[in-house]
């Protein structure tokens, strides 16, 4: 009896880690290094998700990228971004998956001098 109890935990255990949309890849790509600032980042996911907030840090400076063109759940979001000079970005992101479950993330860049 414990066991069919174990094996349908774990069934809705898998299946709940996979309908998660996690991040599958940025442009610029995470720990990338490029001649120039990016005029936008693009984050493209694995599934749809509603992005709630995107931050990036420049050195000492951090500022709020807009999300104000963007509604419901995409799997792509291309975000304009200003230049802050060279140096590594960090951008963070957060956001609900088309199943509710907040997620969070963060990848770098660094522009040459």
């Amino acid at each position: 009896m414990t066991r069919p109890i174990l094996t349908s935990l774990m069934v809705l255990w898998a299946t709940s880690a996979f309908a998660h949309s996690p991040l599958n890849a940025t442009v610029p790509a995470n720990e990338a290094i490029v001649a120039e600032v990016p005029s936008e980042i693009v984050l493209g996911f694995k599934g749809n998700i509603r992005l709630t907030r995107v931050a990036m840090t420049h050195a000492v400076h951090e500022a709020d990228l807009d999300l104000d063109g963007f509604s419901g759940f995409i799997s792509e979001y291309t975000i304009p971004m200003q230049s802050m000079g060279a140096g590594t970005y960090q951008i963070e992101w957060r956001g609900l998956g088309d199943d509710g479950h907040p997620m969070s993330g963060t990848f770098s860049f660094t522009v040459q001098e």
